[in-house]
């Protein structure tokens, strides 16, 4: 197969190509869902720094006055997530959800932090305490991760600059120096429409090494020769999954399980070293943080439901092509020591399992 370079990157659809059966939203973006917002601080700086953080609100109102429903699969927890446990026992979300480099957990929390006491000031007074949300991929092939060069601050520019009309992927944000399969990566996104609902995707993809490219595009796969290519045993990704559909905790869990098997598509088989999460939310209700009424009235898919059916298997192609667009939209990248990383030739495409032409 003959491979050429193509300077001007696109998203699958844009080249021809789709997965699934399900119509996608207008901007085919996770922020196709009602209300939520994303955004960006991307940090390039030299030869050395390839960083940044993403943040994604389900809401741009007061996320701790008014929390969502949310949940976490853990896939293979080889991660330095923060926040999860607390989300795994009260199934809420009380700040923006931030994505950032493994190093860099630390300073992130501390922004998200900040943003949320800033809101609230009688936050962490008496007996409340604050939960922040912080999920990670290393990029340390392409960027100085020892320099710790991501502060709070940062954390505090994405979370302003979040908008309901961005949809930006490749090395931006949190995906700035992320690479999958050999090749430049980054941020992804798309979304499905159901009968009744609307699902979104976003994520962090950053792991595969050559050797596995096989999984994701087929034979193909094995006729490219060797590279310098990020160290293959490790990597990660970051899922988030959003709807407006009215789902408990508990079916958030469950949906976000369901993105193992898009993952599984995209040619993850969890190695080792590959720490591989997925965070799913509802914007559907709104759980106050104080109430005087000792019941809240809520109302939720049944488990049986053609809605809740239809959703499971949707969030298996918004993962699958969200991670696509971020291999298809990246551009050739240069970084630390000389690392480099090419863009995905388009020519693998042609024969990808599960990836048809369009009509």
């Amino acid at each position: 197969m003959r491979l050429c370079c193509h300077p001007v990157r696109r998203r699958l659809r844009e080249l021809g190509y789709a997965v699934g059966r399900f119509p996608t939203g207008d901007r085919n973006a996770l922020v196709d869902v009602p209300g939520v917002l994303v955004g960006h601080r991307t940090l390039i700086e030299g030869d050395r720094l390839r960083s940044g953080v993403t943040a994604i609100l389900p809401h741009d109102g007061n996320l701790y006055a008014d929390k969502v429903l949310g949940a976490c699969h853990v896939i293979n927890g080889y991660g330095k997530a923060a926040g999860l446990s607390q989300l795994a026992e009260l199934g809420t979300i009380e700040s923006p959800l931030l994505l950032t480099s493994t190093l860099s957990v630390g300073p992130v929390l501390e922004g998200g932090l900040r943003h949320v006491l800033d809101a609230n000031p009688t936050a962490a007074v008496d007996r409340d305490t604050v939960n922040v949300i912080v999920a990670e991929c290393f990029d340390g092939w392409l960027s100085d991760a020892r320099s710790l060069a991501v502060r709070p601050e940062h954390a505090l520019e994405a979370i302003a600059a979040a908008s309901e009309a961005e949809t930006s992927e490749g090395a931006v944000g949190a995906g700035t120096g992320t690479t999958c399969f050999g090749f430049k990566a980054g941020v992804g996104t798309a979304s499905r429409r159901t009968a009744a609902h609307a699902l979104g995707c976003l994520v962090c993809c950053n792991y595969g090494g050559r050797g596995d490219l096989h999984l994701l595009v087929g034979p193909a796969g094995h006729e490219l020769g060797s590279a310098p290519e990020p160290p293959a045993s490790g990597g990660s990704i970051v899922i988030v999954l959003g709807t407006d559909a009215p789902l408990s905790e508990r079916q958030l869990r469950r949906l976000a399980g369901r993105a193992t098997f898009g993952l599984g598509r995209a040619g993850s088989f969890g190695a080792n070293a590959s720490g591989e999460y997925a965070l799913a939310f509802s914007t559907a209700q709104r759980i106050p943080h104080r109430e005087e009424a000792d019941a809240l009235e809520l109302r939720f898919l049944r488990d049986d439901s053609a809605g809740l059916r239809e959703l499971f298997e949707a969030a298996a192609e918004v993962v699958h092509e969200a991670v696509l667009n971020a291999l298809c939209v990246a551009e050739p990248m240069e970084g630390r020591d000389g690392n480099r990383v090419e863009a995905l030739p388009y020519e693998l495409l042609e024969a990808a399992p599960g990836v048809l032409p369009t009509p």
